[in-house]
């Protein structure tokens, strides 16, 4: 279904016309399996890390990787102001729990982590370091799994009506 809607919009004339004026690259908006899963497991990675600017990061890795632009860029507003907070806090969690550390109450206050942040940063940023490998692993395996089937099931109907 997202696989044909996709594809579906690269063929839009209003688009190509966008694309051919904003000087855009067009192998950075390909919409194939590939470029797709890519975008994904890019997206997800930096969608997990606790920065500002993550979006500048996955525009920052186009030089170095091909992959679908417009769906790394979405997949980093996963991490917005309303799941930030608990994302944060389930790798510092988990984080806490590799480490063996003893977990200190959290306060939501800019102070707070002023204060604490030589305590909570190693916990942190271990916790994502590990949602954003398996995070995005899981994900670009979910993509290529669910397009492959997506194709597999078209094939099927298109050999049953014949």
């Amino acid at each position: 279904m997202i696989r044909k809607a996709l594809k579906n919009t690269t063929k839009s004339e209003k688009l190509k016309a966008f694309i051919k004026k904003s000087k855009v690259p067009p192998e950075f908006l390909q919409a194939n399996r590939k470029m797709i899963s890519r975008g994904v497991f890019i997206g997800i990675f930096i969608a997990f890390i606790p920065m500002p600017m993550q979006m500048a990061l996955v525009l920052a890795f186009m030089p170095v990787f091909r992959f679908n632009v417009p769906i790394a860029l979405a997949m980093c507003w996963l991490s917005n102001p309303f799941t930030m907070p608990p994302m944060y806090y389930m790798e510092y969690l988990t984080g806490s729990f590799f480490l063996g550390s003893e977990v200190s109450e959290v306060h939501m206050t800019l102070e707070w982590f002023k204060e604490n942040l030589d305590d909570i940063f190693v916990p942190l940023y271990l916790g994502t370091l590990f949602y954003s490998v398996f995070g995005s692993l899981f994900a670009y395996w979910a993509v290529n799994h669910f397009w492959r089937k997506s194709v597999h099931q078209d094939k099927k109907k298109h050999r049953h009506h014949r």
